[in-house]
């Protein structure tokens, strides 16, 4: 048995396809006519879009426009004039033959966001890793596709990009499994999507398994299971079944409102990082948007977002969600997320450093096009605004009072703003967690960022491998910080969310359920699950 990180749930029975892993011959040789190499890249790059193209109308049509989009960033690399710009630098400056100019410039972005803290900017290496891999195979004259001609196969490969996984046939393909790989890798999240089961970071299982063997994957335990016995494969058949019929019933929980058997409402709502998300949040059921991380509208670009752009976004979501809440978070950059376009010091603590509302209350510029493009939306839904990383009451006023001046302003040059926006904090600090009874006079509302308010309280990166032992959300003096900020909240009559992966853990939600957490805003897979389980609770 192999045991990894279960990246998408589900049970699959078959047989093994393991998807060969390419070597490229890259020399060191030195090139004569440079006008003949740049053009090699060029004719390159033109090959590897029209593939990307192919890929992207095979993922529009077998999981949606958002899940294509990925393809999107992916055919701007071949565009971009930094990215292709330093290869061709490599080739005139430097004589290199375009294979190794490639291979050297991607190395090197790939190493740069490889060495971020953040496990999402992390996992965005995926992404040009795919395209520089597809760029030098296009070089190099080696076709590596694969062409799955048995049904019931599960595909075996050291990574799979997120090329690779969108051109996955649903019809025969019902796992796969890869050495490396994590949760948030846009391969898992694919797979999720395709609903697939996948289990990733197994190290070796390309060295363990031979073509044609007969493997079990368990996406709930993380477990793959080789040439099993008779009794074992009846053992997951009856799981498989069991789990299919429960998927079926969770559907019936799409237009169920979340109450505990006394009768208490509880709130189901979505994460989304783009306004696209919107989407999967409302299939599955929400009640509202809980967190709307508008730092990824900052991203994958060379500028900040216009006004224009972030109202159009606002918006678009608010009109969506009809009227059902919807809490969007104030820019959160810095830390673990940089801005290529936004100089940012070199801190030794960068979590503890110049991030989110530290930087948006210094940087007032910036943070003022935010609010007046947050303002301008907030008559098209049922808005609120939460401030992240606040640890003081000063920083919450400060903010409330570029509120005001933004609001001054727009209405001076005509436009409406509303009268019913609620104004929150997010708690994942400490300090805020501990003062939450002061900070409750002065604020609509509190969300609990479960994620950093773990790793601050223990002292535990939650990117260290080292120390993931002592990250533990049920650590009784974390549940006292969350107990004293629901507490906190509605000894002033406000509500209290969460918004970290704590609230779409079915092992936690009995808990935050008894503590009296009034929203629970998660994944948009989670969101029924999540349902089922408060419906549980007494």
């Amino acid at each position: 048995m192999k045991i990894g990180i279960p990246a998408s749930r589900g049970y699959a029975i078959g047989q093994a396809f393991i998807k060969k892993h390419v070597e490229l011959n890259i020399t060191e040789e030195k090139v004569q006519d440079v006008a003949k190499e740049k053009d090699l890249l060029r004719k390159a790059c033109e090959k590897s879009k029209v593939q990307l193209e192919k890929i992207k109308k095979k993922a529009l049509d077998s999981m949606g426009e958002e899940k294509a989009m990925v393809f999107d960033a992916h055919l701007m690399l071949f565009d971009d004039p930094e990215f292709i710009g330093a290869i061709e630098g490599e080739i005139e400056n430097n004589g290199l033959n375009a294979l190794k100019a490639a291979s050297d410039v991607s190395s090197s972005y790939v190493a740069i966001f490889e060495s971020m803290e953040d496990e999402y900017m992390r996992e965005r290496a995926a992404d040009i890793k795919d395209v520089a891999k597809r760029l030098m195979n296009n070089l190099a004259g080696i076709e590596d596709s694969f062409d799955i001609e048995e049904t019931n196969t599960i595909v075996i490969a050291h990574d799979l990009t997120p090329s690779d996984t969108a051109q996955l046939d649903k019809e025969k393909v019902i796992a796969f499994l890869t050495n490396i790989g994590g949760r948030t890798s846009h391969s898992a999240i694919m797979a999720r999507t395709l609903e697939i089961p996948a289990v990733v970071g197994l190290h070796d299982i390309t060295e363990s398994v031979q073509n044609g063997d007969i493997l079990i994957v368990d996406g709930i335990e993380g477990r793959v299971i080789i040439d099993p016995d008779h009794e074992t494969v009846t053992k997951y058949v009856a799981l498989q079944e069991a789990y299919n019929q429960e998927k079926e019933e969770l559907k019936k929980l799409v237009d169920v409102k979340a109450k505990t058997k006394s009768g208490k409402r509880i709130e189901v709502a979505g994460n989304i990082g783009k306004p696209e998300d919107v989407h999967k949040v409302l299939e599955n059921g929400a009640d509202g948007i809980g967190l709307f991380r508008t730092e990824f509208l900052y991203m994958d670009r060379d500028d900040m977002p216009t006004e224009e752009e972030q109202f159009g976004s606002y918006k678009y979501v608010l009109e969506k969600m009809e009227g059902k809440p919807v809490v969007i978070r104030t820019l959160d950059i810095g830390g673990d997320k940089q801005l290529p376009y936004l100089a940012m010091p070199n801190e030794m603590n960068p979590f503890l450093g110049y991030r989110a509302i530290r930087l948006c209350l210094d940087r007032t510029d910036l943070f003022k096009i935010q609010l007046r493009a947050l303002l301008r939306a907030s008559v098209y839904g049922n808005l609120k605004v939460m401030f992240p990383m606040v640890s003081s009451l000063s920083e919450f006023q400060k903010s409330k009072e570029l509120v005001e001046e933004c609001t001054v302003e727009l209405k001076a040059e005509g436009h409406d703003v509303s009268e019913s926006i609620e104004w929150g904090i997010m708690v994942e600090i400490p300090a805020a967690a501990v003062m939450a009874d002061e900070l409750a006079k002065h604020v609509d509302f509190f969300s609990i960022g479960t994620n950093d308010l773990i790793q601050y309280t223990l002292a535990a990166d939650r990117m260290s491998e080292k120390v993931s032992y002592l990250y533990d959300p049920m650590h009784p003096a974390v549940l006292r910080l969350i107990k004293m900020t629901i507490d906190g909240a509605h000894s002033q009559g406000k509500w209290c969310g969460m918004c970290g992966e704590m609230a779409g853990d079915e092992t936690a939600i009995p808990t935050l359920v008894e503590y009296g957490l009034d929203e629970f805003s998660m994944s948009a897979s989670s969101i029924l699950r999540a349902k089922q389980v408060i419906l549980e609770q007494e």
